[in-house]
């Protein structure tokens, strides 16, 4: 996969939202209307960021991963997986769609959901578009309306309503999820989809791309995500760690890749060592398993991630360290990436 580290264009001044853990964001407008590049004689192209925002495990990087046709964000079945605002990249020869993906808006327990959510409501006012999801198969709740007031609140940007997991739900369940996220806000579409299906998929981008501005496209045709390869990898360890554990554990996971360089004398194989930062030495003893065979398995098919991510084989060295409540601790959650 290639990466966006390079990806724009000289003399483009580029919208950067939600860049980093924790929003070092700087960000400036995209494009400069008119440019008919990439679309069709006389129809301009479109090109600006839309956020997916939503509570925690309502679908949103599994919808992104759908509609930029790779996986560029994680998923799992644990709420707040996601802790990066991760951004992938939709092109069309009459718009570049780039799509940011946040951590699910919750109410913070500790100091790193605090930033999650800082990060989430800065850069509701970087996009251009918000998409606001709702599960169909789930009754909204007081999370819902919640995050419903707060993207109604920014009244320059249009807000679409995204009913996500629709294979999950019958024809009259989400005839009725439709006509209560209706009755939430004033939005601009309310679009049905499946993710899994790919079902309206195609409806959704139209309705998104109808809303962004006229611009020139900030990156290279090709470029499905801008983030560095090495956050990539921490994160497909980390999903692989994910699977299997229970309780507090998945919030109290982090992944540092320390190194990442081929082997010397080999161009056909990548050396990658990382840590698995836990809170307590239980934690690190559930991670680890009886006699290693969990990060075993942690490591096996993270290592299959990672070669299929980067194309080429790889020797995965995993490590597990315990930073003691590592949320709560400005320190640490520095060292661990997650900024002010």
């Amino acid at each position: 996969m290639t990466t966006g580290r390079d990806a724009r264009d000289a003399g483009t001044a580029a919208r950067d939202p939600g860049r980093g853990a924790a929003a070092d964001a700087s960000p400036s407008r995209a494009g400069d209307g008119g440019t008919t590049a990439g679309g069709s004689a006389g129809t301009p192209h479109r090109t600006g960021f839309v956020c997916f925002v939503g509570r925690p495990n309502v679908g949103k990087s599994t919808l992104m991963n759908a509609l930029v046709g790779t996986k560029v964000a994680i998923t799992s079945d644990k709420p707040q997986t996601t802790r990066r605002a991760i951004r992938g990249i939709v092109h069309r020869p009459d718009a570049q769609l780039i799509i940011v993906d946040t951590p699910g808006l919750h109410r913070p327990r500790t100091l790193l959901g605090e930033r999650l959510d800082s990060l989430v409501l800065s850069t509701l006012t970087e996009v251009d578009v918000i998409g606001f999801c709702v599960p169909a198969n789930e009754r909204i709740g007081k999370g819902d309306r919640f995050i419903a007031e707060k993207v109604s609140a920014i009244r320059e940007t249009p807000v679409v309503a995204v009913v996500t997991k629709c294979d999950l739900a019958g024809r009259k369940q989400i005839a009725e999820q439709l006509l209560a996220v209706d009755r939430l806000a004033d939005f601009a579409d309310i679009v049905p989809v499946s993710a899994q299906t790919g079902e309206q998929l195609g409806v959704l981008t139209d309705v998104l791309v109808k809303h962004l501005p006229e611009g020139p496209p900030l990156y290279l045709d090709g470029e499905l995500t801008d983030e560095p390869e090495q956050v990539l990898v921490g994160e497909l360890i980390r999903e692989a760690a994910l699977e299997g554990v229970r309780d507090e554990l998945p919030h109290s996971i982090a992944v540092v890749v320390d190194e990442m360089h081929p082997r010397p004398g080999r161009d056909d194989l990548l050396d990658i060592y990382a840590v698995l930062y836990v809170e307590r030495p239980s934690q690190k003893a559930i991670v680890i398993g009886q006699r290693g065979e969990r990060l075993k398995q942690v490591g096996i098919k993270a290592r299959r991630q990672i070669e299929a991510l980067l194309g080429t084989r790889v020797y995965l060295d995993l490590h597990v360290k315990v930073a003691k409540d590592w949320q709560r601790d400005p320190k640490q959650l520095r060292r661990l990436g997650f900024f002010d």
